[in-house]
């Protein structure tokens, strides 16, 4: 009974570490490395950035910078982040940015969005708005997912030295 209970172990492991390697082939795609959006956010575009404050620090959500004079904050729980900015978007989107960590430092070594850019491009997406490939700086990128979603890929720091 025993050696049935470990051959059946064994051949459920053997099975996952073939479907992580199946999942991470496919994922990949053939040769390429995994590329880094860098830090995650959600941006809320809202009418009353007053309000909106009010209402996710009920929730637990602390100021953790921006500017609300000039309607516009971050806002952090745990390990959750949300911008609030009224009057500067359309509608809401995903944020990520290169270069930074969860605090806003800037970081060494990251994917700069332009190396992103290409990567998206070579991989059939079309950008809804683009980096300018000629700058070294700072620059974003937006594509729309299938839903009309808005992706910003927003980087604030130089590309790094690599």
């Amino acid at each position: 009974m025993t050696r049935t209970i470990t051959g059946a172990v064994a051949f459920m492991l053997g099975g996952l570490v073939t479907l992580q390697a199946t999942d991470a082939a496919r994922h990949q795609g053939s040769g390429d490395r995994q590329m880094e959006l860098g830090n995650f956010s959600v941006s809320l575009a809202v009418k009353d950035i007053g309000a909106s404050r009010a209402f996710y620090e009920k929730l637990g959500f602390r100021v953790f910078g921006g500017d609300q004079a000039n309607n516009w904050l971050i806002l952090q729980n745990g390990t959750a982040t949300i911008g609030l900015f009224q009057g500067m978007f359309d509608r809401n989107l995903m944020t990520f940015n290169p270069g930074w960590d969860r605090s806003g430092n800037a970081l060494q070594d990251f994917d700069d969005v332009r190396d992103i850019q290409r990567t998206l491009k070579s991989r059939g997406l079309t950008l809804a708005t683009a980096a300018d490939e000629a700058t070294t700086g700072p620059a974003s990128l937006t594509v729309i997912d299938p839903d009309g979603n808005q992706i910003l890929i927003d980087q604030h720091v130089p590309k790094p030295g690599k």
